[in-house]
């Protein structure tokens, strides 16, 4: 059991933003990473008004902008879009699901499932209390968020029936899809009575028994193991309906608010992966071949196989002051350079905190006093 937290959750959000070493940062949650071509329009014109001119991608499919100048103004921003529905709930909204459920593969479609969890947990008061740090996965079946480590989750085993996921692991539980949202809502509740200050459910000593038990449900099944790491959908990707959706990779997860009008002036829905890429979907082949020809060369990754996709990293100097170095200058001079430290994935980061590091097998290059450390893990 890990102990209780003897410091406020300061987990940054659009209202309460987070005094970076650059300005504040405020960070917008995108259940499902969902953006409607208005709303991508909005955040692109506020990076660039009221920003640092970025849109950072995050590895719950969210975004967050730094130097906000003015945050109330960014707070007006997007409720007029829509993106603010609940000024109370907005840093627990945090709902993550396969990006490309309802188009490509996945046992189930999840997508309004996505929209009634988003609903019914703003409409309810007590569950404001859930720290910013907790997590809903809703994973159609081919376990892709499953592998996140959410705290209260999904996971389809048929159209019509979910496997429970508590504390990133399938507790054995087995529900119908249409308890769904009820089910999960019921599992957050149980854990704001059991934790002691604690941030995930994970901390608490037999937190996922002690929730079972709480709703009544018992294992029933075995549990699907193995949740795997997946990686970003890149490239061309055929829907069975005949249209198109584009996977973009983008370099460190930052995407620059001149090529975010332009995705939005395609008027197209675009989803926020947790691999900090972006789907652009249901396209005609006309205009997904477009999309290539004019955003590949201004800095969109469509090629599966880019040394990009393996290079993460913290924001690092000047952005916060706990940094060392400019780990994105340097780590963008060794993948230019064909210098980078390792083979496979790779997360530079500015000290020993690794903050951003993504989940699995990861080597660590880390600033030091004097240079960088590598580190296999």
């Amino acid at each position: 059991m890990v102990a209780p937290r003897s410091r406020p959750d300061a987990c940054p959000g659009a209202l309460q933003v987070h005094p970076a070493a650059d300005g504040p940062l405020a960070r917008v949650r995108l259940p499902g990473g969902v953006l409607t071509p208005a709303q991508l329009q909005v955040l692109a014109e506020s990076a660039r008004d009221l920003g640092n001119g970025e849109i950072e991608l995050t590895s719950r499919g969210n975004v967050q902008l730094r130097a906000v100048g003015d945050p109330p103004e960014f707070a007006r921003r997007l409720a007029d879009t829509g993106l603010l529905p609940s000024h109370t709930h907005e840093r627990v909204r945090n709902i993550l699901a396969s990006p490309l459920t309802g188009r490509i593969g996945g046992v189930a479609d999840l997508r309004d499932v996505v929209d009634e969890l988003d609903r019914s947990l703003c409409a309810d008061t007590a569950l404001a209390d859930l720290p910013g740090r907790v997590l809903f996965t809703l994973d159609d079946g081919r376990g892709d968020v499953s592998a996140l480590g959410g705290d209260f989750g999904i996971h389809a085993v048929s159209e019509t029936e979910v496997a429970l996921v508590l504390a990133g692991r399938d507790s054995g539980a087995r529900i119908s899809a249409t308890q769904s949202v009820h089910v999960l809502l019921d599992a957050a509740r149980t854990f704001l009575g059991l934790r002691d200050g604690q941030w995930r459910l994970s901390e608490i000593d037999d937190g996922v028994e002690r929730t079972l038990t709480a709703l009544a449900l018992a294992p029933t099944a075995e549990p699907v193991t193995g949740f795997a790491e997946h990686r970003p959908p890149i490239g061309w990707l055929d829907q069975p309906d005949g249209t198109v959706t584009l996977g973009a990779g983008l370099a460190f997860g930052v995407l620059d608010s001149r090529m975010a009008e332009f995705l939005a002036a395609v008027e197209k829905p675009v989803i926020v992966t947790p691999w900090r890429s972006v789907l652009l979907c249901d396209l005609d082949e006309w205009s997904a071949e477009q999309v290539v020809r004019v955003l590949a060369p201004m800095g969109l990754i469509f090629d599966e196989n880019s040394p990009w996709l393996n290079v993460t990293a913290c924001t690092g100097r000047p952005g916060c002051d706990k940094a060392l170095a400019d780990v994105r200058t340097d780590a963008r001079d060794a993948v230019l350079g064909g210098e980078l430290p390792a083979d496979g994935r790779q997360h530079w980061s500015g000290c020993d905190r690794c903050c951003g590091r993504p989940k699995g097998e990861v080597t660590d290059v880390v600033a030091t006093a004097t240079g960088y450390r590598v580190d296999h893990r």
